[in-house]
C-alpha cells in the first residue's frame, strides 16, 4: 500500500512540473562587450533590459537615436544592450572599433554594446538561444527576422515580448511596458 501511495505521489509531482522552461536563467548568460570585457547580465537584475541586434549599414540604423533616447529617458529602470550582427546582408562588416566609433560619433550612443554575435543559425549566441527558444525563456519561440529586432526582459529576467524592426524604440508598444 505504501509503495502504491509513493508511486501516486511521484506521478502527481511529475505532472505538476512545468517543462516549458529550462532551469537556465538569463542571468546565467555572459556576453563579450565591444571592448572585450565580459558583460555579466547579473548586474542588471532589478532593471528591464532591451536587447537589440544592431547594424551600422542598415536602413533601420536611424533607430540608434531612439534607442539612445529610450536609454536616457528610462535609465533608472532600463538598460539597452546593442548586439552588433553581420548576418543580414553584410550590414555590420566593421571591426569593434569601427562599430563603436560609428555609434558614438553619429548617434552619441553610450548604452552598452557587445562584440559582434550571431543571432541565428549554427553559431547562434547562447543569449539568442535563450531569447528565441520557448524551452529556455518559458514564454515563446521566435526567430530574428532582421536587424534592430528588440527583446524586452523584465526586472526578474523574464521575457516580456519581442518587437520586430519596424517598431521604433520610443513606440508606445515598448514604453508602456517600461
Amino acid at each position: 500500500m505504501l509503495k502504491l501511495f509513493t508511486t501516486l505521489v511521484c506521478i502527481v509531482a511529475l505532472n505538476s512540473v512545468d517543462y516549458s522552461k529550462s532551469n537556465e536563467s538569463l542571468y546565467d548568460i555572459k556576453i563579450e562587450g565591444i571592448d572585450g570585457e565580459i558583460i555579466d547580465l547579473n548586474r542588471y537584475k532589478g532593471k528591464k533590459i532591451l536587447f537589440v541586434n544592431i547594424a551600422s549599414k542598415c536602413w533601420f540604423s536611424y533607430q540608434y537615436d531612439g534607442l539612445q533616447d529610450l536609454y536616457n529617458t528610462y535609465k533608472d529602470k532600463l538598460v539597452v544592450i546593442g548586439i552588433p550582427c553581420n548576418q543580414f546582408r553584410n550590414q555590420e562588416p566593421g571591426t569593434a572599433l569601427e562599430i563603436k566609433t560609428f555609434c558614438s560619433l553619429n548617434y552619441d550612443v553610450d548604452f552598452p554594446l557587445t562584440s559582434k554575435s550571431d543571432v541565428k543559425g549554427d553559431n547562434q549566441h547562447k543569449l539568442y538561444q535563450w531569447l528565441t527558444m520557448k524551452s529556455k525563456n518559458g514564454k515563446k519561440n521566435s526567430s530574428v527576422k532582421w536587424n534592430f529586432q528588440k527583446y524586452l526582459i523584465d526586472e526578474k529576467g523574464e521575457l516580456i515580448d519581442v518587437f520586430y524592426s519596424f517598431t521604433k524604440p520610443m513606440s508606445k508598444k515598448i514604453t508602456k511596458l517600461i
